[in-house]
């Protein structure tokens, strides 16, 4: 058959055949008495292979490994064809990206779209400075969910505290931007999300907050339970609680309990709270040491009457902590 008749009926142009004849890939058997290439069954057969193989996304030169290397081993084929697949879905997830945050911006003119793209451009560099700079540029106008996209994904502190920086003062709704980073399967993720989230002023991310006390990760509980007990939140006592217990960021913790303690509607909770802990005979002495000291953060007179209690305790050194914390509060004009 010659190559016209072969380009007509598989679809491969006659300029594409001499190609694949000059990479080797498909030579014609033969050729007539006029000089003009001849293709043989086989060679038309190995024409529909290099197609199909084509199509699964190989070049030519791993087509002519497949062809011409008896052990090749498909498996190694199969695993560079994953792994192309994979980098080729990144940039296409990553161009996703892109066009959504340019989008979400609203822009109505070209100049705005050129502007956001070269904003992501500066975010998404592999250089952290470049990154920071992008943020703290006076020029840069970031749209909210581009910086909350950012900040989830920031792991260099500087540059996550200078997008947190920016976000604290978006003018838009951010809470809704940032409510995924909570969600996410990965803790550190929602780590960054709920130190975003606390560092917003006002009461919108409170519901968010909330959320994050019943979270897996005790460094997501802890920072959700800072913000809210600073913000008058009440349903923090408990969280707040055990972190005194466990010793994980105790004396912040024991100074938001001792601020939210100052308004006597809150004040009861905290003392039962404190008080069920301090007596738990399975408590070792380290965790109710941190609780005498906290309750030492309490207003005045409850801090009297809740350390004075604990004269006649068991372990002798919570005993004279205690009594020690109330001479303190007594000099110091404590009723």
């Amino acid at each position: 058959m010659l190559i016209g008749e072969v380009a007509r009926r598989s679809g491969v142009s006659a300029r594409m055949l001499r190609h694949y004849e000059s990479l080797g890939l498909v030579r014609p058997t033969g050729r007539t008495v006029s000089g003009y290439r001849e293709y043989a069954e086989a060679d038309i057969q190995r024409i529909f292979h290099v197609e199909s193989l084509r199509t699964l996304g190989l070049s030519l030169r791993q087509i002519g490994q497949v062809l011409d290397d008896p052990v090749f081993a498909p498996s190694a084929l199969i695993g560079d064809l994953i792994r192309e697949t994979e980098r080729r879905l990144a940039r296409e997830q990553e161009l996703l990206k892109r066009l959504r945050a340019v989008d979400s911006s609203a822009p109505d003119e070209w100049e705005s779209v050129l502007r956001i793209v070269e904003l992501l451009r500066g975010l998404g560099s592999p250089n952290a400075a470049r990154r920071q700079q992008t943020v703290l540029s006076p020029e840069a106008d970031v749209p909210a969910p581009v910086l909350a996209e950012a900040v989830l994904a920031e792991a260099d502190p500087h540059v996550a505290g200078a997008l947190r920086w920016a976000l604290a003062r978006a003018g838009e709704d951010v809470v809704a931007a940032l409510a995924p980073g909570l969600a996410s399967p990965d803790p550190a993720v929602r780590r960054r999300a709920v130190r975003v989230l606390a560092d917003l002023p006002g009461e919108d991310p409170a519901a968010a907050l909330s959320s994050a006390l019943a979270d897996l990760d005790p460094q997501v509980r802890g920072h959700a339970a800072l913000a809210l007990g600073a913000r008058g939140s009440t349903a923090a006592v408990p969280v707040l609680v055990t972190m005194i217990v466990e010793g994980a960021n105790d004396v912040d913790a024991a100074e938001v309990l001792g601020a939210l303690a100052s308004d006597p509607k809150r004040a009861e909770a905290i003392k039962r709270a404190l008080a069920t802990e301090l007596s738990d005979p399975a408590a070792p002495t380290p965790a109710r040491l941190r609780l005498v000291q906290a309750l030492a953060e309490l207003p005045s007179a409850i801090a009297l009457v809740m350390l004075r209690g604990l004269d006649d305790d068991e372990d002798r050194t919570v005993a004279r902590t205690a009594a020690a914390l109330a001479g303190v509060i007594d000099a110091q004009g404590g009723a």
